[in-house]
């Protein structure tokens, strides 16, 4: 797991909300070219590897994004604050007292603050604890020497910079990844991870597989486009979602039976269960009630391929999540074994 938690640190410290994915493009980019591949930037932004399997009339596309959460500036206020505007489906409740970075557009530079309630001190607002938690009442509090909207409009900073969350990544001695953004930034890892074994390990894939970096999971329009014709599998590798009457948990490999779009292919999904208890991979069923993936934004598109969706456990979802190494291995080794599995009903 050494070489795939690096990765997930490393991918989750480069800053990538929804529409700011340039850099950590580049640097997938860099990694997977220095591995031997030719990745392919997409007009909308994402990164696309092909690899050649020994199979190319019959194609497989595995996804995971690299876009976050995150925040832009929705107005200056009188007092030199900012407001926000939240890009992606997450609540200010999960942002309060996060530290934070503002990417001013207008001179490249990066500006440091802290997402407050503007009632934050006790000693003064009665409402502190009580005030609704909204865009009215949450700002960015700057790390410069301002007071008004004059002197923080100085420092270049315009409606629609974008603002990242401090990711605080920490790896614990148990096992446990704690960081913001584990969503997708540990499947991203994964698959670069296999890439990488694919090339040094000289792996050739029963079928032509494209590993799709998508850059619009976020807003709901990822990975919904570029789908060579001769795609008949699409896999999207994503988070599996916790919390009350989930069965996921945070040691097991996460496979959707259902989401917010519907349910996931049947038969696809079995293969993937079947392909677990033949390796013996700890895994989970699950339905994510509030969710929907690159895989459910491609069916919506209109693709026409079986569909499938799998991740790793993912605690706190869209706030300070945790997972376990339990639960990435699993999720690696069921990815892999699906990769270089017979596509249904075909053989190379």
């Amino acid at each position: 797991m050494q070489t795939t938690v690096s990765y997930i640190t490393s991918l989750a410290n480069i800053p990538s909300p929804t529409g700011f994915t340039a850099k950590i493009m580049q640097y997938v980019a860099s990694e997977l070219q220095a591995f031997g591949y030719e990745p392919i930037l997409t007009a909308k932004g994402g990164l696309m590897v092909t690899v050649q399997g020994q199979d190319d009339q019959h194609r497989r596309v595995v996804t995971a994004h690299l876009d976050t959460l995150g925040a832009m500036v929705r107005a200056i206020k009188p007092d030199g604050r900012l407001k926000l505007d939240l890009v992606g489906g997450f609540v200010y409740n999960a942002i309060e007292g996060e530290n934070c970075t503002v990417h001013v557009a207008k001179t490249g530079q990066e500006i440091s603050g802290t997402i407050l309630m503007h009632q934050t001190s006790v000693h003064v607002y009665k409402d502190a604890g009580t005030a609704e938690r909204n865009q009215a009442n949450m700002e960015v509090r700057l790390d410069e020497k301002v007071t008004t909207a004059e002197e923080t409009a100085a420092l270049g900073i315009e409606v629609g910079d974008f603002i990242s969350f401090d990711p605080r990544v920490v790896v614990t001695e148990t096992g446990f990844i704690k960081s913001r953004h584990l969503d997708d930034k540990v499947s991203a890892a994964i698959l670069m991870k296999l890439l990488q074994d694919y090339k040094t390990k000289q792996i050739t894939l029963p079928y032509t597989t494209h590993f799709y970096f998508s850059a619009f999971e976020e807003v709901g329009h990822g990975a919904n486009s570029s789908l060579p014709p001769q795609t008949l599998e699409y896999l999207a590798v994503d988070m599996g979602a916790m919390g009350d009457d989930q069965a996921t948990d945070e040691y097991t490999v996460s496979i959707c039976v259902k989401d917010a779009s519907g349910p996931y292919h049947y038969d696809l999904r079995q293969h993937l269960v079947a392909l677990a208890q033949a390796q013996a991979i700890p895994y989970k069923l699950d339905i994510y009630p509030y969710y929907g993936s690159d895989a459910s934004a491609a069916m919506r598109a209109g693709a026409e391929v079986r569909h499938a969706l799998l991740g790793a456990g993912i605690e706190s979802s869209h706030s300070y999540e945790r997972t376990h190494t339990d639960s990435v291995q699993a999720t690696e080794r069921l990815v892999d074994a699906y990769l270089q599995s017979p596509m249904l009903g075909i053989k190379p």
